[in-house]
């Protein structure tokens, strides 16, 4: 048993739902009237599109699946994938907190009644439209997507890459699509990774680029 917390012990870092969760419903059930309205002009140019609610929804599954396969492979790479995802979160939990912040795009009639719009009512139920930036969707779409280029065991799967890119896109652009976003929500979580980015793998790229260089010395 010892043995086995030694082991799997970075799995304290699954406690942070402890936290993230409790605060976040928080959030949902008092911030509903009273709040700041995100809009960009952009905004209104973006069509409803409601099948981009199945990238949307692959996200449960985009970003948990790399965190599973990193817990079991990487203690390492799964201890750098948590705290890039849950330092943007928390930052995402202040700032939501502290500027109450909400949106009008959701379209208020639909102009089918196909599975993607069902789908898309049933997530307008369960989500409110406030508490927006910076879009967690995106920040972690892009945090799953920079984790798993980084895996040292997934470096050569480059469908797999391809595939990886291809999928953070569409769920960065269905935030936009399905209006549960404004196009300031994205680019904040851009902006936010970029930030966070250096201050998570910094040390180990300049680990990676000294290590070049002595390789590079011996080959001379």
């Amino acid at each position: 048993m010892k043995n086995l917390f030694q082991k799997y012990k970075h799995a304290l870092w699954f406690s942070y739902a402890l936290i993230y969760i409790p605060w976040f419903m928080y959030l949902e059930k008092h911030v509903t009237t009273d709040y700041h309205v995100i809009h960009m002009n952009i905004d209104d140019k973006i069509p409803f599109l409601s099948v981009f609610i199945i990238p949307y929804l692959l996200w449960f599954i985009y970003v948990a699946s790399l965190l599973v396969y990193e817990f079991f492979t990487s203690a390492d790479e799964f201890r750098k994938n948590c705290i890039f995802l849950f330092t943007g979160m928390t930052i995402f939990l202040i700032v939501s907190t502290i500027y109450p912040n909400g949106h009008h795009l959701r379209p208020v009639s639909f102009d089918d009644n196909s599975i993607f719009t069902q789908l898309v009512q049933a997530l307008y139920r369960t989500d409110t439209s406030t508490n927006l930036f910076p879009s967690i969707h995106v920040y972690n779409s892009l945090g799953t997507h920079i984790a798993l280029m980084r895996s040292k065991r997934l470096k050569d799967k480059k469908i797999l890459h391809i595939f990886s890119f291809l999928l953070m896109c569409s769920i960065c652009m269905a935030t936009v699509f399905l209006k549960q976003h404004s196009m300031f929500d994205v680019i904040t979580a851009f902006i936010m990774a970029a930030a966070i980015y250096p201050l998570v793998y910094k040390r180990e790229t300049v680990a990676q680029t000294e290590r070049k260089k002595i390789r590079l010395r011996k080959l001379d």
